[in-house]
């Protein structure tokens, strides 16, 4: 995707949360730094040197929150700017003062699969005659 069209979709981005795109840079490296208030701010580096998109903070303090971000864009598959500024802002909820919203589509899954299989549901290796 070209850069500008990225430097687009982040400002978009940020008109639905806290953070502010401050930087973007082309020439050294496809970057995008973000910042909000108190103090959190962090950059995302595009694909184009890079085989993904990698994010990473100059700040001690936001660094440990980056990790759910970090092993998201590692695991498989391309991610998109926006899934990975979406995983980033979900990181960085408990800095900002907001409440984490629990990813409940698992449990959810899990509570489907909780207790005995209903009466519609055949179990292996038992026939019912």
């Amino acid at each position: 995707m070209e850069f500008k069209h990225l430097v687009e979709a982040a400002e978009k981005w940020c008109s639905g949360n806290p953070f502010d795109l401050i930087f973007a840079e082309e020439n050294d490296e496809r970057r995008l730094d973000f910042y909000a208030e108190p103090g959190v701010s962090f950059y995302v580096l595009c694909p184009g040197g890079t085989d993904s998109f990698h994010v990473w903070s100059e700040s001690e303090d936001c660094l440990p929150f980056l990790q759910l971000a970090q092993d998201y864009i590692s695991s498989c598959g391309k991610k998109t700017l926006l899934e990975v500024l979406e995983k980033v802002f979900t990181s960085f909820r408990p800095l900002l003062g907001l409440p984490d919203i629990e990813d409940d589509s698992f449990e959810h899954y899990h509570a489907d699969m909780e207790g005995e299989p209903g009466p519609d549901h055949q179990q292996m290796g038992v026939s019912q005659q």
